[in-house]
């Protein structure tokens, strides 16, 4: 699907900055450019699959803002993207790295494909025609693509290696994720889940719960999931449950998360794990426990499934997993929701460190990656809570408050050209 069905994500987040703007009373000027997204590319490109044939997919790149610095957001292969969802995106990272005061402005990439059913040498002929036509808008000093879902660090290096061969000389900054051997940075692999993590364990103590023996049932598995269930077990939480896209394991007295990763690892899924009960997505969500990670696809609290959640904290891992309707219910029930914009926000703080690495040539070792991180993500989760506090208002509303506020000043000392 690539046209615009299902339109609806990007208006969801319009219809948030509208409201900030006009609640903060923000210059209009601010309100109606972030309504818009700045730069759209849709590109359809041939590929040669292994028997022969040739199919043509589609792909874009958005950006939505850049007031505040170069453009970064995540490539993804999924069969489901399309324009609306990945001009969403765009501009959640817009929010997101004003949030984590990182000088960045926010942009998404997408091609509509099932990478779990391509070989590798068709995902890298893929790669590198979709890059080879997104070169006139990504650059270091323009638009830094990473990782996202169904990509991985072997595409970003052949996308930076496509764009190399483009400019006759190696640029390691034109992306971030790659692998460490070219130029990655310690600590990315980990970096959105240790954000996660560390929202998780501050909203745990700003309601005074004790981390240690804390339930925790996180959705999802991968990159993300699989991370945060890792660091919050090793943190003294107790994992009650996990799961992915083919269902989830389930255990009272805590499951060996070392174990279950290992699973995953052997048959690529968490379903089977030993000692555990099999257990379905739509039980995860609503199960008792402290803190629920929603760490796998948009929009996975709805209106419907709202009311039944029995979590004291979200975490927020994936982007946009909480409709507009979805989230009332729960800050009315009095769910602590730790939103998209700022629970998920460690990766793009490593990209920018990796960014910075790859500019510089220099390098700093995974403690220090992840000392950097930890204090940027205290630092934004504190803030946008004592917005919170101070304003009486939810989570994503101040975290909407504090990122409005760093753009608005942006624009306005710029001005408009010309």
């Amino acid at each position: 699907m690539t046209g615009d069905a299902d339109e609806h994500a990007f208006e969801n987040v319009r219809k948030l900055i509208s409201g900030v703007c006009e609640r903060m009373g923000l210059p209009e000027m601010c309100r109606v450019r972030l309504m818009e997204c700045e730069r759209e590319l849709i590109v359809h490109f041939p590929v040669k699959m292994d028997d022969g044939t040739v199919k043509v997919f589609t792909g874009f790149r958005v950006v939505h803002n850049d007031s505040r610095g170069p453009s970064k957001g995540g490539i993804r292969y999924h069969p489901d993207a399309n324009l609306d969802k990945v001009r969403a995106l765009a501009a959640l990272m817009t929010l997101k790295t004003a949030v984590a005061g990182i000088p960045y402005g926010g942009a998404k990439g997408a091609v509509v494909c099932d990478p779990k059913t391509m070989s590798l040498s068709e995902l890298e002929r893929l790669t590198r025609r979709y890059a080879s036509d997104i070169a006139i808008l990504i650059g270091p000093d323009s638009d830094i693509p990473a990782p996202d879902v169904g990509t991985n660090p072997q595409v970003m290096a052949w996308i930076m290696d496509t764009y190399s061969m483009g400019k006759g000389y190696s640029v390691p900054a034109v992306v971030t994720g790659k692998p460490l051997e070219i130029g990655g940075s310690s600590g990315r692999f980990e970096a959105t889940g240790r954000g996660c993590m560390v929202s998780a364990l501050l909203a745990a103590k700003h309601l005074g719960i004790e981390s240690q023996g804390a339930t925790v049932a996180v959705q999802g598995c991968g990159n993300v999931g699989g991370t945060v269930a890792d660091l919050l077990s090793k943190e003294g939480c107790r994992v009650i449950a996990i799961s992915d896209i083919n269902g989830g394991s389930y255990s009272s007295e805590g499951l060996n998360v070392e174990g279950v990763l290992s699973h995953v690892k052997d048959t690529g899924s968490v379903v089977g794990s030993a000692n555990a009960e099999a257990i379905t997505n739509a039980e995860l969500l609503e199960m008792k426990c402290d803190i629920l990670v929603v760490a796998a696809i948009e929009e996975v609290l709805i209106e419907a499934n709202a009311p039944s959640i029995k979590a004291k904290i979200i975490v927020e891992g994936a982007n946009g997993p909480t409709t507009p309707e979805a989230h009332k219910i729960l800050v009315d029930r009095g769910i602590f929701v730790a939103p998209d914009i700022l629970a998920n926000a460690g990766g793009v703080i490593v990209s920018y460190l990796e960014w910075v690495q790859g500019l510089q040539s220099f390098y700093w070792d995974e403690t220090q990656v992840n000392n950097y991180l930890g204090r940027l993500m205290t630092n934004a989760f504190n803030h946008v809570l004592s917005i919170s506090e101070c304003e009486r208002v939810d989570m994503r509303t101040a975290a909407y408050m504090t990122a409005l506020k760093q753009l608005a000043t942006a624009m306005a000392i710029r001005g408009i050209f010309p």
